[in-house]
């Protein structure tokens, strides 16, 4: 039986391309041809997490690839490490907004999503599989 291997960072390029596209295409189009009212702040954000999301995409693949873990990273691990960067980035642009983001705040938020990923990727490593 062949082993498990973490996916190589050139199979996320398309995934990567497409949200990139989308991400910062929209971004661009939504901030020089909409006015800010309800629905385009609420695109604004949706925006946000898609566009650095693709942004690191290739970044958490490559780490994933050049240092692989125990189980190795599969594709839905390294989307949602990605997904958590993009996550993390819309929370401050959320926070940014309301006037109460500062450097601990954001220090904070970024330990605490790299705990729950810690916790994620320790239960998928304690899980027995015959």
């Amino acid at each position: 039986m062949i082993p498990a291997r973490t996916p190589s960072p050139l199979s996320f390029l398309p995934t990567t391309l497409l949200f990139v596209l989308v991400g910062w295409g929209g971004l661009f189009a939504l901030l020089n041809f909409s006015e800010p009212l309800l629905w385009p702040r609420w695109l604004f954000f949706f925006l946000v997490v898609v566009a650095f999301t693709g942004a690191a995409l290739p970044v958490t693949s490559f780490l994933n690839y050049r240092f692989p873990g125990e189980p190795p990273a599969t594709v839905r691990v390294i989307l949602r490490q990605a997904l958590w960067v993009g996550v993390y980035a819309g929370t401050l642009a959320w926070l940014l907004a309301g006037r109460v983001l500062n450097l601990a705040l954001a220090v904070i938020l970024a330990l605490a999503f790299l705990a729950i990923e810690w916790f994620l990727r320790l239960r998928e490593h304690a899980r027995w599989e015959p």
